[in-house]
């Protein structure tokens, strides 16, 4: 297959290092980038992190894009739907788009509060203006609420701290943060949380956002009220898939566009980053929302359909990472999947500790605070584990 004209869907990491990609492999034709997102691609962790501290430069997270000659970066311009058959993709605004390889790497986006929310004061973080809107919004003196409780949340009311906020109040319906964390982890990062001022309400839920020009507070499901100026939404994502939902003939798994093991979603279609659910050969169909995934798919993916014949399979080892209240959260493998999460090591004055997660016995993961060196090991003893097995049965994402 000649992919004359290549099509990138998406303007995040994973769109970034499919063309990057695909330009250090030698494809000189033209490339055209469509994302609704109307800026350059940019580095998304330090939304929830950097970002909302004090006089950050913005420009230092954007991605390199000077050198990569021949893009037509159409920016603003989301993708609205897609005819397989016709290898075009139809745009919000022009004419359709033609491909012959496409990359679809449309990402995820906030999950909005399933109820109406007032007009002022609710913020959610996704994307660039979001994170600036929230750092705008806040003084010392706000009050600030969030709702959830997983990595974004706790970024935020860390970072949120560090500003100088002196009233930040976690609100989470699971009995511990980041709950992909296990309850034994997740019982130590309540503690540190906690310490570090933040005032949390886990295993309890919201009854009500109360306010209508303006949030005023919450009402929680047990009958106390918060009050707040401030309310940061922050309940998880949903991806960004909605235009390949009528006739593009793509299959979707909860709204991840599923793939094979090499990252086919079809004959000249290909998927990567967090809109993807894709064959691991250790564990089966997942799609994982982690920044090294994106940053491995995107050029795995991008490759693999400019050159199927010496095409190779997505098998990265999942890691991810987090920078909150004192502690560097590293995690390596399929931490999500394990029935089983138990501290081995652990040192309360240096915040630190390392987990082993299992599945059936397995080691398919692990999670350390604090501890750079013993992730490593970890990822490296998981990186055979992938070599030495057989593709299994699928697990559920």
């Amino acid at each position: 297959m000649v992919v004359d004209n290549l099509v990138v869907v998406g303007g995040g990491l994973a769109a970034h290092r499919a063309v990057v990609a695909a330009r250090a492999a030698g494809h000189g034709a033209a490339i055209t980038v469509i994302a609704a997102e109307q800026h350059m691609p940019y580095d998304r962790p330090p939304l929830s992190k950097q970002l909302l501290g004090p006089a950050e430069d913005v420009a230092r997270h954007f991605y390199h894009c000077d050198d990569l000659q021949g893009v037509d970066w159409q920016l603003g311009n989301a993708a609205v739907s897609l005819d397989t058959a016709g290898r075009t993709v139809q745009t919000a605004v022009g004419h359709p788009v033609p491909y012959d390889g496409l990359v679809i790497a449309t990402g995820k986006r906030a999950r909005p509060w399933p109820a109406p929310l007032p007009a002022k004061g609710v913020h959610m973080i996704r994307d660039l203006g979001d994170a600036l809107r929230l750092r705008d919004a806040v003084t010392p003196d706000s009050r600030v609420v969030i709702i959830g409780g997983g990595f974004i949340g706790c970024e935020a009311a860390s970072s949120l701290i560090d500003l100088g906020v002196r009233d930040v109040t976690i609100v989470e319906v699971a009995p511990h943060p980041m709950s992909v964390l296990g309850s034994e982890v997740g019982d130590v990062a309540l503690e540190i949380i906690a310490r570090s001022g933040v005032h949390c309400r886990f295993g309890v839920g919201v009854q009500s956002v109360d306010g209508v020009d303006a949030v005023e507070g919450l009402t929680l499901t047990t009958g106390e009220h918060l009050s707040a100026d401030v309310l940061l939404v922050s309940i998880g994502s949903i991806p960004n898939s909605e235009w390949l939902t009528t006739g593009s003939g793509l299959e979707l798994l909860n709204g991840h566009v599923v793939c094979d093991e090499y990252c086919f979603a079809d004959a000249n279609i290909v998927a990567a980053g967090d809109v993807a659910a894709w064959m691991h050969p250790f564990v089966g169909t997942v799609a994982i929302e982690h920044w090294a995934i994106a940053r491995d798919m995107g050029a795995i993916a991008v490759n693999n359909l400019l050159h199927p014949e010496t095409k190779t399979p997505m098998s990265t080892v999942p890691t991810f990472w987090s920078d909150q209240f004192g502690i560097k959260i590293k995690s390596a493998g399929f931490v999500s999947l394990a029935d089983t999460i138990s501290i081995v090591d652990r040192d309360p004055e240096k915040k630190s500790l390392a987990a082993e997660a299992y599945r059936n016995g397995e080691l398919i993961g692990a999670i350390v605070f604090n501890k750079n060196r013993a992730i490593i090991n970890y990822q490296r003893t998981i990186a055979e584990k992938i070599q030495a097995a057989p593709t299994t049965a699928a697990a559920t994402i």
